[in-house]
Parts: C-alpha cells; structure tokens; sequence
C-alpha cells in the first residue's frame, strides 16, 4: 500500500523508527533515515547506514541523512534533499525522544533542556519543515510516537520535567491536526500499551527482566502501517494505542508481539485507566 511513498522518520537508526521503516520497505516505499548516529555507538546498536542496509534488503529505497532535530537549517536542508532525493515527501515520523526520568530536584537544567529540544521543539521544527511537500502529496501524513493526553498527577509525578517533554509531543498532535486539516493533513499519535523492547527500554528502565516484558516494534510498526494506508482526510486528531487500533482493524493475534510469552507484559507509561486492553496482558499459559 505504501509503494513509492516517501516516509521521512526521525530516530529510523533503531527501535520502533526502523521497525516502522522496514514495515514500510516491505511495500516498496522510500525511507529516509533522520538520524544522529553516524558511527557505531558502544551501547546502542545500528547507525543510519546499517538501517539503510536493512531497509534496501527489505524492498524499499533508502536515504540515511545525518540530522539533530534541534538544527532549523539541518532540518529544513534534510527535508529538502528527501523531495529532491524521490520526487516529494507523503509522511513524517516524529519518533525521535529523549527520556530522563529524573525528578525535578535532581535533574540537570541542560537534561530538561535537551528533552524539549528533542521532543516539543524538534517535533513541531520537523513537522513545520515537511508541511510545503506534504501539501503536494495525495495522502499526507505527520505522526508523533507520543502519549495520549491523558492528565493525571501520577503520569507526572517523579519525572515531571521527561512528563512534560513528552505530552508536548501530543499537544502538537491536537494542535496540527485542527490546524492542517484543512490542507487535507492529517496528524495522529500512536503510542504503545506495554513497553517496547528497545535499547532505551533494556538501559534506562530495567534491563533484559523488563525486555522480557515487553512486546517488539513489530507491533508499533504494524498500526503506524495501518495509520498511514487511511485517508488522511478521515483519519486525523487521534491518540492510538497500539493493540487497541490494531483490534480494531482486524488483527487477533498479539502473542506474535511477546518478546517472552511466559511473562506479564509491563504496561507502558500514560495509557489511561479506562482504557481496556483487547488481549490479556498475563503470561500465557503451556
């Protein structure tokens, strides 16, 4: 369905940005890589070129651009050697985040600084750079990896400053989507109900026991998939949980998502209480 579409995903270098890359490839769509990882980190693996390799193998087309949200000109170049690499740009993915969960007192002014950098500034940075291409494509979309907003002291609490970051991430999701539906944009959140095995899951959150518990990138790759092969013109302004939309589109099975089937699965930060899961989150049992 996304063959020849041009997807320009931010933190595509690894984790949930290149698993959604390499879900698009499949359909044979162009991906550029917006990264910052150029050379090989001693804790974290893949760089924009290994990414670019996988996605190649995969059946798409692959642009690996070195780039730090935080740079306006950087940005502003990248989105531009994107529509001039494969004729346009039809969806953004703002996946790129920085995360520390230190409380307020504690917490370095310069760590909070880069966490807004990252998250709000370079969101909305992203997003106001792709919108003269995205207008010129037939079914556009922006796509933010982020919460929704669900405003409860305890998602807050402990790691404000991280709490904050994050949800203006989603207030630019309610924001965009009434200011470029008009333009026929369409602007979405997709967050996960468990945590996601990923590096910034297995480093800051709790080692190889909380990647047992997690579910793998596939599942955030198969809905954000299913988000961008929806009319933009009817498909806009929505917090998606992962396996709730993806029940809602016809998928059964989520074991195939379980790193360790015989593990509860962790939930996620701000999932709201009254949001119910389609499948038990329990250990399956033999």
């Amino acid at each position: 369905m996304l063959s020849g579409k041009t997807l320009f995903i931010t933190g595509a270098s690894r984790g949930i940005g290149l698993a959604i890359a390499l879900r698009a490839a499949k359909d044979g769509a162009n991906i550029v890589v917006a990264a910052k990882t150029a050379e090989p980190h001693p804790k974290l693996e893949g760089t924009i070129y290994t990414a670019a390799e996988e996605i190649e193998k995969a059946g798409g087309k692959a642009l690996p651009l070195v780039l730090d949200v935080r740079d306006d000109a950087g940005v502003e170049a990248a989105m531009a050697k994107a529509a001039e690499t494969f004729g346009g740009i039809d969806i953004v993915v703002n996946n790129a985040s920085a995360i520390n969960l230190t409380p307020l007192d504690k917490i370095d002014m310069k760590r909070y600084d880069l966490m807004h950098q990252i998250n709000t500034r370079g969101t909305l940075l992203c997003s106001k750079m792709a919108i003269p291409y995205l207008k010129q494509s037939d079914n556009p979309h922006i796509l933010m990896l982020s919460p929704p907003l669900d405003m409860k002291e305890k998602w807050f609490k402990n790691h404000t400053p991280y709490s904050m970051a994050k949800y203006g991430m989603s207030l630019a999701v309610l924001g965009l989507a009434g200011e470029l539906r008009s333009k026929g944009i369409a602007v979405n959140a997709l967050w996960p109900r468990t945590t996601i095995a990923t590096a910034a899951v297995k480093n800051l959150l709790g080692g190889d026991q909380m990647m047992n518990a997690s579910r793998t990138p596939e599942i955030l790759a198969d809905a954000a998939h299913m988000i961008f092969s929806s009319s933009a013109k009817e498909v806009s302004g929505n917090f998606f949980i992962d396996d709730t939309y993806l029940s809602e589109n016809g998928v059964t099975d989520f074991d195939q998502y379980r790193v360790n089937p015989k593990v509860d699965l962790a939930p996620d930060f701000f999932v709201p209480e009254d949001s119910v899961p389609p499948v038990s989150l329990k250990a399956l049992v033999d």
